[in-house]
């Protein structure tokens, strides 16, 4: 398990968005694995852009959420922050309604950066973005 806190609970995750970007646009953890942090975001006026499909500024929002949470999920918060230094994304398919969930996954934890994997996925399991997110991990 790579959580620092060992028994973390979601709705201890979710309490983290209150009033933040993420739970304006409706953003929710739904599921902490051994080494992932899952997460949905309505497909809806909030999220959508004037050709009624998903933003991809919006998935970009998601990948970002999941991965820079799940830093914080992992570094002694007496210690550190994190914050996002970079992000990229490819949209391979629109979504025009719905429920969209991205799952992160590491793929580097470092003492000074983190990168994750973030594959965001439509309500037919249908790919929708990849995303690579690196944060850096400060000293407070």
């Amino acid at each position: 398990m790579i959580w620092f806190k060992k028994d973390l609970q979601l709705h201890e995750i979710n309490r983290l968005g209150k009033n933040t970007m993420s739970e304006h646009l409706g953003i929710a953890f739904t599921e902490l694995g051994v080494d992932f942090i899952k997460g949905t975001m309505p497909v809806d006026t909030r999220t959508n852009q004037p050709y009624g499909l998903l933003h991809g500024g919006a998935s970009c929002v998601l990948a970002e959420t999941l991965g820079s949470v799940a830093s914080a999920l992992i570094i002694d918060p007496e210690k550190f922050i994190c914050v996002g230094l970079e992000i990229n994304a490819n949209h391979i398919r629109g979504v025009r309604e719905g429920i969209v969930t991205g799952i992160a996954t590491p793929l580097h934890l470092g003492n000074s950066t983190h990168v994750w994997d973030i594959k965001i996925h439509d309500g037919r399991e249908k790919l929708v973005c990849v995303s690579r997110l690196t944060v850096a991990i400060l000293k407070k």
